[in-house]
């Protein structure tokens, strides 16, 4: 009893308050600068974890400096959450992370630089992400040249 109390309601194991501790909203900015991360990123970052731990989305994708990549992947590590890093220049990374299916899909399409996909692979990493269908929809249309987006009527007009 004296366990529960100090982890907090709802909180059987100290992984729980670990887990629950990190995904605090809003994450102390200090603890974020103090760890040498901008507090903005390491807010996100909480903020995709809380995400992914609700159930919300099952892929994640942020544009990272390389100073930052160890303290996320640090986290990502302590939660066993899959991932895959890909270069984008000396200084910034592309992470993506989620459930282990969608993150061994994404690392398969993303084979080059994410400007340089086709229609499809866009769609289908768009998609992936969590993006607006009916947005992907457009998007597929206007890039592989099947289609006019401007043709086709959103649902809201």
């Amino acid at each position: 009893m004296a366990q529960q109390a100090a982890l907090g309601p709802g909180m059987d194991s100290p992984e729980d308050a670990s887990l629950a501790e990190e995904a605090l909203w809003p994450p102390s900015p200090v603890a974020a600068v103090a760890e040498g991360c901008a507090a903005p990123v390491m807010r996100l970052f909480q903020h995709h974890v809380y995400e992914y731990g609700r159930g919300v989305r099952a892929l994640f994708l942020m544009t990272l400096c390389r100073a930052e990549l160890p303290l996320v992947l640090a986290r990502l590590g302590r939660h066993g959450i899959d991932h895959f890093v890909q270069e984008v220049s000396p200084v910034k990374v592309n992470l993506f992370f989620g459930r282990p299916a969608f993150v061994a899909v994404a690392q398969a399409v993303v084979t080059r630089p994410l400007n340089t996909l086709t229609a499809e692979e866009d769609f289908m990493l768009g998609t992936l992400l969590g993006y607006d269908k009916e947005q992907q929809c457009r998007r597929y249309l206007g890039r592989s040249g099947r289609g006019q987006p401007e043709a086709v009527a959103l649902a809201a007009e």
